[in-house]
């Protein structure tokens, strides 16, 4: 019981630093996007829109990544790994829901890593619904300008 209850602990803390990870990433991509002028630089036509849409997915990318390296150093933290490379092999295919069964925790641990992949799960939802945003705006602010040259 112990060990369940230390496994969902640590767990709630993963997806708690995760979460907020997540958003305050996103928001500082808006954040970026809105002071480099993404929306006039969208209005360039499609080579603005490509870098853009680029940054955006780069900026999800490496907040994936960072969410991903976390686990991966609880891993490591907690002795079920030896080395980096295995704990971020594990921490990914977990985190994607990939699950490949290859590498597994001990059974103190491995409420943790299904956690991890509801987490993730989550966490790629969130930056989809994100990404759909950003270029349905793209295309509001394209119709925008059309409309306004004609």
């Amino acid at each position: 019981m112990m060990d369940m209850l230390q496994s969902l602990a640590l767990a709630s803390v993963m997806v708690v630093a995760t979460v907020l990870i997540h958003f305050w990433g996103l928001m500082g991509l808006i954040r970026i996007m809105g002071e480099s002028g993404a929306h006039r630089r969208a209005r360039g036509g499609y080579l603005g829109q490509a870098s853009v849409i680029l940054f955006v997915v780069f900026g999800i990318f490496a907040l994936h990544t960072i969410e991903i390296w976390l686990y991966a150093a609880g891993y490591l933290w907690l002795g079920e790994m030896q080395t980096l490379e295995p704990a971020l092999y594990f921490s990914t295919v977990t985190f994607v829901a990939l699950g490949y069964g290859d590498v597994v925790l001990s059974p103190q641990w491995r409420l943790v890593s299904a956690i991890e992949a509801a987490n993730g799960v989550i966490l790629i939802a969130w930056s989809t619904t994100f990404m759909f945003s950003v270029t349905s705006r793209l295309r509001m602010l394209e119709h925008d300008w059309l409309d306004k040259a004609d």
